[in-house]
């Protein structure tokens, strides 16, 4: 288990047999101690749930793939291991060049904090020098469209805008791979075209970009293949087209 440098140059992603269990408890307990009595008399019971069962693949660099599936699919699940926010329970994945997530509008922000003082957090967060996020405030603000907003805090600021000043601030690292969790599902109309800009940017400058979404269309459009998740194993790994088709047919949008 683990993150690695990849032996295979042109591959910038690979996963070997990832999995991630998860135990869930059956007996609700109201107190910290009635659940510390419960480990101590071995009077707890547990349900085995697996986001993740034995999940393998490898992307090659400059490609962009799909990630579709379900809510609980385990997406999100296989994006926070890849960007080293959650470990695996068993099998092994390496990444081959810097790695930028957007994957959680709260994921590196704090709301009672103004947009200024989280782009530095949010910046550190990324391995971000404290001189190079400063000299790149004016440009993250002004792509965010927020100029008017730097010293408001964050608990003030839409879903969309928090979007913007995240993805902003992340293209700033200039990543060799970007991974993508519902940047769609913002709700602002606003940040969607940008994003697809920069995106499609990256993309012909040979970046690897691995995205999950509910958005087919845009999916079908901008990725090459694209990988089918049900109930945490891959389905189907194959061209966009073969895998939306399949996803469709079967009712599982």
């Amino acid at each position: 288990m683990g993150k690695n440098s990849s032996n295979n140059s042109d591959a910038m992603i690979q996963a070997l047999h990832l999995t991630k269990l998860y135990k869930i408890p059956h007996e609700k307990r109201a107190t910290l101690f009635e659940t510390v009595l419960g480990h101590l008399r071995n009077q707890m019971s547990y349900e085995d749930f697996y986001a993740l069962r034995d999940v393998s693949f490898e992307i090659k660099r400059g490609e962009m793939v799909g990630l579709i599936g379900k809510n609980g699919s385990g997406k999100t699940t296989l994006l926070k291991i890849l960007a080293g926010i959650v470990p695996s329970t068993s099998g092994t994945f390496a990444v081959n060049g810097k790695v930028a997530p957007l994957l959680s509008l709260s994921v590196g922000f704090h709301h009672e904090l103004t947009a200024e003082e989280n782009l530095y957090l949010y910046g550190a967060i990324l391995g971000m020098p404290r001189k190079t996020i400063r000299t790149s405030l004016t440009h993250v603000f002004r792509f965010a469209g927020v100029e008017r907003f730097k010293d408001m805090k964050l608990k003030n600021f839409s879903s969309g805008m928090v979007a913007r000043l995240a993805f902003a601030m992340m293209v700033q690292t200039d990543p060799d791979i970007l991974l993508l969790d519902e940047i769609f599902a913002v709700g602002d109309k606003d940040f969607i075209p940008q994003c697809l800009e920069v995106i499609e940017d990256y993309r012909r400058r040979g970046k690897t970009i691995l995205i999950a979404s509910h958005n087919l269309e845009t999916v079908s459009k901008y990725c090459s293949r694209t990988m089918l998740l049900e109930g945490g194993e891959i389905k189907i790994f194959d061209e966009t087209k073969k895998v939306v088709e399949a996803y469709e047919k079967n009712g599982k949008r």
